[in-house]
C-alpha cells in the first residue's frame, strides 16, 4: 500500500493506494495516523478511492483512526470509498458511524 500525505488549509489528507488489509498495509495506515497526531494534527481526511478492497484490520485501522482523532478533540473524515469498500462498509454498519462523504470537496467542507 503506498500512502500519500498533503494538505489543504488546515486539513491533512491521507490519499491511499492499494487493498487495506492485514500486515504491512494496516500497520503503514495505523503509523502514519498516529505520527499525525502526534504532530498536532487534529484535522483528517482519509481518501479511500485507491483502496480496491479491505478485511477486518483494514476496517480495525479506520475504526481505530476515527477513534483516536475523536479522542483528541479533533474530527476525521473519510471519502471516496470505492464501490466494493463501500458495501463492505455497509455490511458491518460502519457507513453510518464513521464519518463518510462521497468526495473531497465535501470532506473538507465539514471542517
Amino acid at each position: 500500500m503506498q500512502i500519500h500525505l498533503r494538505t489543504k488549509g488546515n486539513v491533512s489528507i491521507l490519499d491511499l493506494n492499494g487493498p487495506l488489509k492485514l500486515g504491512e498495509p494496516e500497520q503503514a495506515f495505523r503509523q502514519q495516523v498516529e505520527g499525525l497526531l502526534d504532530g498536532g494534527t487534529k484535522r483528517l481526511a482519509v481518501n479511500l478511492a485507491g483502496v480496491p478492497e479491505m478485511d477486518s484490520s483494514g476496517i480495525g485501522a479506520l475504526v481505530r483512526a476515527f477513534t483516536t482523532v475523536k479522542q483528541q478533540g479533533g474530527k476525521c473524515r473519510f471519502f471516496g470509498p470505492t464501490k466494493r469498500v463501500l458495501q463492505t462498509l455497509k455490511m458491518v454498519r460502519l457507513d453510518s458511524v464513521l464519518d463518510l462523504v462521497e468526495d473531497e470537496a465535501t470532506a473538507l467542507e465539514g471542517f
